[in-house]
């Protein structure tokens, strides 16, 4: 095991880096005067301590990662960070009289760093602002990983980084780097994260959202977590204005964060509608909504305008796992919720700050399985699967398949779990989906307008431990778990 001490060295780099999160609420804390200061406090030290021991306990242990290091890290990262995201839940909500066990505080830590949304907490206009803003501030940085923001800072203290960006990072891009130096590569994504953020938040307050309610919407909009400060959720602004600021920045937030780096490293925007998976995301978010709002209207629930507000708007917010809600959309249609809810599987892209499927292994199967219809036909004919220009090679297909074998195995197999304890099928299943795909509401009993605290702890582990595999795209976690990962 000594193989694996140089990962506990850079966890505890990016333990005491994750330390100094704790600034925020703790200046919220401040400002507001929540009577909360003494628990940011005491945590952000818990935080700094272990890192710092980690960090200086393990110094001489100083090598660049290997792959195998980049799983492992990543996999201890998404466990062990949820645990110090927790702390603070579990003081505050003592001392306020309202005690959280573990197993909630954890549930409610991963569902916020996973960018998952799903919460075990009622009351939420109740909570003092501080406690608010940690939950959405954790989905934000979870967003575009801390980790792969941790890969911009590793260097300084003489840690490489580029496998723990492959390790972290979905998608193609993890193969393929924007600049010949990963550490640029983290900076100019956080860098573009950051001035989205920015701009989505002053959009809010231009809106009419109250400054705080802007940061922390801000928080859950460009990381598509979907945790709100109200318990109506977005319905409690019931705003046309700021319903559209949100459907614009989710759309965006959808898509490939690496188009837009290269788009403004090279000066021209035009490359970007090119990329054939950005067009397909748009599509079927864009699609989706005008097919749930036709739904609406042809059904009778609602006016043509009424239709096309909030069909659009819950389409694209479900189907880019954000999550948010302005009304409880279980009372429409049957079509319109699961449609939804497996549109939250594939319409986000890789790279982007959404979970699920990914538009782009979606494309990949499609373009194999038109390769083997025209197999059929004519056999020995030589047919590339291309994406755009793109050829793309068999091992990725392999992989693609792979991947999508594991992933249906895990839906199954959790939401089977779930059953096993005495839930009915549809909240299962639903839960488990949403989990996965680190979307958060889901169908039945877990709906739009209720949270999961109705569920025991062990029926909760089972979702945490599917928002964990979505975060991690599954195959990395699962190969923690095959005997020759672990030999030498």
């Amino acid at each position: 095991m000594n193989q694996f001490l140089p990962v506990l060295r850079v966890l505890g780099v990016v333990l005491t880096f994750f330390s100094l999160a704790f600034l925020l609420p703790l200046g919220v804390s401040w400002t507001e005067g929540d009577g909360l200061r003494d628990v940011w406090i005491s945590s952000a030290g818990v935080a700094l301590a272990c890192g710092a021991a980690l960090w200086a306990g393990l110094r001489r242990f100083k090598r660049e990662l290997h792959p195998r290091h980049g799983i492992v890290l990543v996999s201890l990262a998404w466990v062990l960070l949820p645990l110090f995201a927790a702390l603070p839940l579990m003081l505050a909500l003592h001392q306020l009289g309202r005690p959280l066990s573990f197993t909630h505080a954890y549930f409610e830590a991963v569902s916020g760093l996973t960018t998952t949304g799903s919460t075990v907490l009622s009351g939420l206009d109740r909570l003092p602002v501080s406690i608010n803003m940690w939950r959405t501030f954790l989905q934000w940085l979870g967003g575009m990983g801390i980790l792969v923001l941790a890969v911009a800072i590793l260097p300084l203290l003489g840690v490489g980084g580029s496998q723990l960006f492959k390790a972290e990072v979905a998608g193609p891009i993890k193969d393929n780097r924007l600049t010949p130096r990963i550490t640029d590569t983290a900076k100019g994504l956080w860098g573009i994260y950051a001035v989205l953020s920015l701009t989505c938040m002053l959009a809010y307050w231009a809106g009419g959202m109250p400054p705080l309610d802007a940061a922390m919407h801000m928080f859950s909009t460009v990381s598509l977590g979907g945790l709100s400060s109200h318990d109506a959720s977005f319905g409690h602004f019931d705003s046309p204005v700021l319903e559209s600021v949100a459907l614009v920045f989710m759309l965006v937030a959808s898509c490939n964060f690496a188009l837009y780096f290269m788009a403004v490293r090279k000066g021209h925007w035009r490359g970007v509608w090119r990329d054939p998976e950005l067009r397909a995301t748009l599509m079927a978010l864009v699609g989706g909504g005008l097919v749930v709002a036709g739904v609406l209207w042809v059904k009778g629930v609602y006016g043509p305008l009424d239709a096309l507000r909030l069909g659009m708007f819950h389409a694209v917010s479900v189907g880019s796992t954000t999550g948010y809600s302005t009304v409880d959309y279980l009372a429409w249609p049957v079509f319109a919720p699961i449609f939804m809810l497996l549109l939250s599987g594939v319409a986000t892209s890789a790279g982007s700050t959404g979970c699920g499927i990914k538009m782009v292994r979606v494309l990949i199967l499609l373009k194999q399985a038109g390769r083997e219809m025209r197999r059929l036909v004519h056999p020995q004919a030589v047919q590339p699967v291309k994406l755009g220009q793109t050829v793309v090679d068999d091992r990725v297909i392999f992989a693609v398949m792979a991947f999508m074998l594991v992933y249906g195995v895990t839906i199954i197999t959790l939401a089977m779990l779930l059953v096993l304890a005495d839930v009915d099928p549809l909240t299962a299943f639903s839960a488990v989906i949403a989990s996965v795909n680190c979307m958060g509401p889901g169908l039945g009993a877990v709906g739009p307008a209720a949270h999961y605290g109705i569920f025991t702890d062990f029926q909760l582990w089972v979702c945490t431990l599917g928002m964990v595999l979505g975060r991690l795209e599954l195959l990395s976690f699962i190969a923690l778990l095959t005997p020759s990962f672990w030999r030498r």
